[in-house]
């Protein structure tokens, strides 16, 4: 039987190329609804993580097949006062933030209901794939809240017109209009939702550990920069390459002759 109790497993897989994380938020009974003890322990959980040099990859998922996150939890929302609203949201910013900024790629793993705290969380993931069963929407308005903080992500993911749809209506979008306005980078049918994670991890893993790290990075940097200091960002990490000898014999590998 899962616990009652909100939490969140890590499992920590020992590949050849390096380690594994896959982040599992358990609050099955509510459809993994982000409560501030499982908030909490997903802000350390990837906090923790990001102190493992030898990390090359995280998965985050909810646990179960009905929901990634069904929302933040609605009895210790209507809880709130002013000062302690300003708690909550701040600590479930945190934990977003947390994902964002673990130095390797992490995958968002969605199947089911992916809604406003959920889908905040899914954004912060470099990437996502779902499945047939993907529900997201941003209900806050149908409750009397704004959508904030990481739903400032959404802009650069599907566009502003389809944010304004998506925050001013608070209505729900199925895995099919999911992909057409680019929230998931993946669909896949029931049943292939871990083989195409593996496929990314494949993908991840082949390439050099110390680039990958750079590369989120500066991937980061470029968000924050006008087009012109972006591109002139990217100089110094290039060299920076040539500092480790991942270049050289990463390149190597490939100009063997194949036999």
């Amino acid at each position: 039987m899962t616990d009652a109790r909100p939490t969140v497993q890590v499992e920590i897989e020992e590949r050849a190329a390096g380690r594994v994380a896959w982040v599992r938020m358990d609050n099955q009974r509510k459809l993994n609804a982000g409560s501030m003890p499982l908030v909490a322990d997903l802000k350390a959980a990837f906090e923790n993580l990001a102190g493992d040099d030898g990390l090359r990859a995280a998965v985050l998922t909810g646990a179960g097949d009905r929901a990634f996150m069904a929302g933040a939890d609605l009895n210790e929302l209507a809880e709130l006062e002013p000062d302690s609203a300003r708690r909550f949201i701040t600590q479930l910013h945190l934990a977003a933030a947390a994902i964002r900024d673990l130095p390797v790629p992490v995958i968002g793993r969605l199947r089911g209901f992916c809604l406003g705290a959920g889908l905040e969380l899914a954004a912060a993931c470099d990437f996502r794939v779902a499945d047939a069963s993907f529900v997201m929407g941003m209900p806050e308005v149908k409750v009397g809240l704004p959508s904030v903080i990481e739903a400032a992500l959404l802009p650069q993911l599907i566009g502003w017109g389809k944010t304004r749809e998506l925050l001013l209506t608070g209505a729900n979008y199925d895995a099919e209009e999911a992909l057409a306005m680019h929230f998931v980078e993946k669909l896949v049918p029931a049943g292939e939702l871990d083989d195409w994670v593996e496929t990314w991890l494949g993908r991840i893993l082949e390439a050099g550990p110390l680039v990958v790290r750079s590369q989120k990075a500066l991937i980061g940097r470029w968000e924050e920069l006008g087009l012109a200091a972006a591109i002139e960002a990217g100089i110094d990490p290039f060299g920076d390459a040539y500092e480790t000898d991942e270049p050289r014999r990463l390149v190597a590998a490939h100009l063997k002759p194949k036999s």
